[in-house]
């Protein structure tokens, strides 16, 4: 079965929690294979990113980075070494600066690995 590689991308994320897919939902146990984040102001910034689920009807955050620094211009890579993460249906990637406007980021997966 053919492999089907996606990428979502948020640019300009702030104070405010950006979602990945954006508005919506992953529909499909999927895994991500790349979540790269840069910091594009002229200051350092610290960044969360966080996978929500809901069990028992109760929104449940899963921080997979908490208060990172990148230093101005610089980057961070979540997944390396060929580390992955599974999401399921329902499940949503949450990604956040302590600055303005100041995050870009890139994420690769694989889309429907399970049936």
């Amino acid at each position: 079965m053919a492999q089907d590689f996606i990428r979502y991308m948020r640019q300009g994320v702030g104070t405010t929690a950006a979602d990945i897919p954006d508005g919506t939902n992953f529909n499909s146990i999927d895994a991500l294979v790349g979540i790269h984040m840069t910091n594009t102001s002229d200051n350092a910034i610290t960044v969360d990113a966080y996978i929500q689920h809901t069990i028992n009807s109760v929104a449940v955050n899963h921080y997979l980075i908490k208060g990172a620094p990148i230093a101005a211009g610089g980057a961070l890579q979540l997944l390396d070494g060929g580390a992955k993460i599974v999401v399921q249906t329902g499940d949503r990637l949450w990604v956040k600066s302590d600055t303005a406007a100041s995050l870009d980021v890139w994420v690769s997966a694989v889309d429907a690995i399970s049936a």
